[in-house]
C-alpha cells in the first residue's frame, strides 16, 4: 500500500494535469529558500564576520589562509543550515497547495468518489503555520542530534519521517473529516503512516528532488488516505 501510494505520487509529478500546481509549488519553494540563503548570509556577515576580523589580526602572517578556510567553512555551514530549512519550508508549502494537488488526483484517479472539501483560506494558513512550526522545531532538535556520532543520520529520518508523515496525512484526511477525526484516523494507522513518512524523508534527503517534496508528499498521502479509507470501509462491522 505504501509503495503503491509512492508510485502513484511519482506518476503525478510528471502528469500534465499537475503541471500548473508543480510550477507554482516549485517556484514558491525556490523563492523562499533563496530568501533564506541571503538572510542567513546577511546574519553571518553581521554577527560572525566582526568576530573573525577581531580574531585574525592577532594571528601570524599566514592568518590570511585562516580567513580563507573560515570563509569556506562558513559557506558549507550555511549550506547545511539551509538544507535543514528545506523540511519546514516544504511543510509550509503543503498547506498552500495540498488542496490543488488533491483535486487533480481525486478528479483523475477517483472520479466515482465524492471529492473532498478544500479548507477555508484562513484555516489553511493556520495549518501551514502550525505545520511550519512543528517541523521547524523537530528539525532544530535533529540539528542538535547531528552533532552526536552514530545517530545523526538516523535522527534526521526518524524526526522527519514521523512529523512529515503525520502532518501530510492529516492534511489529506481533513478534506473529508474534522481535524479531531483526522487525528484519530492517523493514530489508528500510525505505523503505516510513519513508514510512509520515512519515504517522504528519503525523498527530502535527495538534493534538487527535495524541492518537489510538497508535491510528492501531498500526492502520496492523498493516495494513502484513499487506500486506508477504502480498506476501513471494506471491513465487516
Amino acid at each position: 500500500m505504501i509503495i503503491e501510494a509512492a508510485r502513484l505520487s511519482g506518476r503525478n509529478l510528471v502528469s500534465p494535469a499537475s503541471r500548473s500546481v508543480l510550477f507554482k509549488s516549485l517556484g514558491l519553494t525556490v523563492l523562499l529558500l533563496t530568501g533564506l540563503w541571503f538572510g542567513l548570509g546577511e546574519a553571518f556577515s553581521v554577527f560572525a564576520m566582526p568576530w573573525l576580523e577581531n580574531l585574525l589580526p592577532g594571528l601570524p602572517d599566514w592568518a590570511g589562509w585562516a580567513g580563507t578556510v573560515a570563509a569556506i567553512i562558513a559557506g558549507i555551514g550555511l549550506a547545511l543550515v539551509l538544507a535543514l530549512f528545506v523540511a519546514p519550508v516544504t511543510a509550509a508549502m503543503a498547506g498552500l497547495f495540498l488542496d490543488d494537488i488533491a483535486e487533480v488526483i481525486e478528479t483523475r484517479d477517483y472520479p466515482e468518489e465524492t471529492p473532498g472539501r478544500a479548507m477555508p483560506l484562513m484555516q489553511s494558513i493556520r495549518q501551514s503555520l502550525g505545520f511550519l512550526l512543528v517541523v521547524g522545531l523537530g528539525n532544530l532538535f535533529a540539528l542538535v542530534l547531528l552533532l552526536v556520532p552514530g545517530i545523526n543520520i538516523a535522527a534526521f529520518f526518524l524526526v522527519n519521517g514521523y512529523l512529515l508523515g503525520r502532518e501530510y496525512f492529516e492534511f489529506a484526511a481533513m478534506r473529508f473529516m474534522s481535524p479531531a477525526d483526522a487525528k484519530r484516523l492517523r493514530s489508528r494507522h500510525s505505523t503505516t503512516i510513519f513508514f510512509a513518512g520515512l519515504i517522504i524523508a528519503a525523498f527530502l534527503s535527495v538534493p534538487l528532488f527535495n524541492l518537489l517534496t510538497p508535491m510528492f508528499a501531498a500526492g502520496m498521502m492523498v493516495h494513502l488516505h484513499k487506500m486506508i479509507a477504502a480498506r476501513t470501509q471494506a471491513r465487516p462491522h
